[in-house]
């Protein structure tokens, strides 16, 4: 049965929104929020793993191998608290890759609402199959 978005989905899409300007990367800044039971769980932005300079891109403007999504960052944040995943709601401004994808089905995250399209649909046609529900809500300031 899907979801109908309401004001909760839009607020938190915004958080994530947000969330994702900390990043230091410079190509592509991308802010993830996991929610369950109205509250949030976890949060993560795309950026280097701790220890590592806040530098994302290498000398042609690529992104170096080793930078994390932002919604592996929300996921692994969960995988080191208390909290688990199991029945989550991750709203994210990117579409998630397809390695992420088996990320998200794995922690057992049951519906994901992003804003953009990433490059590759293929995770989300994963999730779709693996029968977590997908929205996308493309113009969030019109709703």
């Amino acid at each position: 049965m899907k979801e109908k978005l309401n004001k909760y989905d839009r607020a938190y899409l915004r958080i994530a929104r947000e969330w994702g300007q900390l990043s230091y990367c410079q190509r592509k800044k991308v802010g993830a929020i996991i929610v369950k039971d109205r509250m949030i769980i976890s949060d993560g932005y795309n950026g280097t793993p701790s220890g590592f300079e806040n530098c994302c891109e290498d000398e042609d403007n690529l992104t170096k191998w080793y930078v994390l999504h932002a919604e592996a960052n929300a996921i692994l944040k969960v995988a080191r608290s208390t909290q688990s995943c199991e029945g989550a709601t991750l709203y994210i401004t990117l579409s998630p890759c397809k390695d992420c994808s088996k990320l998200i089905h794995q922690s057992g995250i049951k519906r994901v609402v992003y804003q953009t399209e990433y490059k590759d649909n293929s995770g989300l046609d994963f999730l779709r199959k693996a029968g977590v529900q997908v929205e996308c809500v493309p113009d969030l300031d019109q709703i």
